[in-house]
């Protein structure tokens, strides 16, 4: 008895310290406070209103959906042609793919950004949509391979080959065998790389046209002057929206693969 309510006291000590700040900064986005840390009589949806009528924010919004949707899209091509490659590659290629793919999840996020604006300035097409997208799908690509090539190694040797056997090319097996069985780790793969490019500031700071702002960037620069930026409240709504729809897909997908898996 005294084992369980230790155990589930440290669950709960660790999903309040995981959510509690998250859960605050909901609770402050109906409250018409100008500053985190004063409350005010006054809830209502004026942080909401404000959000939706300013325009600057909802142009940051626009471009990192626009960002984080095509850049992911291609490294989740990419990332599926390389892991499919990789697996039915010999070993010493598999092997120095893998070491390659890790590099840039371990390296230090700042030396990919200088790296990537180097090349960029050598290349002539610095601080573009362009030198964006690629340095984004460089940073969600190995993300994608990463969930994809799990899948590979779990699926039956034997699918691929019967298939062939059966009078289907090696393409037509590839899409009607191989990449329904691995469509779980594309996903996965796909919703990591909108993730990372939602999230990232570094990379996107250092490679970004300047007239251009992301929600990182924008809400970095907000609060860079001690939030004195009149927009900073709106922003804890902005984050709220952003908290709901995540939370939203995470229990649809966590139903979706509930039910398919209660149905075998």
């Amino acid at each position: 008895m005294v084992k369980k309510f230790i155990q589930r006291g440290y669950i709960f000590l660790v999903l309040a310290f995981l959510y509690a700040p998250i859960l605050l900064l909901v609770v402050y986005s109906f409250n018409a406070s100008k500053e985190i840390g004063t409350w005010s009589t006054e809830w209502n949806f004026s942080l909401y209103e404000m959000l939706f009528s300013n325009e600057k924010i909802l142009k940051a919004v626009y471009n990192t959906l626009i960002l984080a949707f095509v850049s992911a899209t291609i490294a989740t091509v990419l990332g599926t042609v390389g892991a499919i490659g990789t697996f039915y590659s010999k070993k010493k290629v598999q092997k120095l793919m893998g070491g390659a793919t890790q590099i840039p999840v371990i390296s230090a996020e700042i030396v990919t950004a200088l790296s990537l604006a180097m090349i960029f300035v050598f290349l002539g097409f610095y601080r573009t949509w362009a030198s964006l997208i690629i340095a984004h799908v460089v940073i969600c690509f190995p993300f994608v391979y990463l969930n994809v090539l799990p899948k590979l190694k779990q699926l039956n040797p034997n699918l691929y080959e019967a298939g062939l056997d059966l009078g289907a090319t090696p393409t037509k097996a590839l899409f009607s065998i191989i990449l329904p069985e691995i469509l779980p780790g594309v996903f996965s793969g796909f919703m990591l790389a909108v993730t990372m490019s939602l999230d990232d500031y570094i990379v996107t700071t250092f490679t970004k046209p300047t007239t251009l702002d992301t929600i990182s960037t924008y809400t970095y620069n907000a609060y860079a002057k001690g939030g004195a930026n009149t927009s900073v409240p709106a922003l804890r709504a902005l984050s709220t929206i952003i908290f709901v729809v995540v939370i939203s897909v995470v229990i649809i997908n966590n139903v979706r693969v509930n039910r398919k898996a209660n149905s075998r």
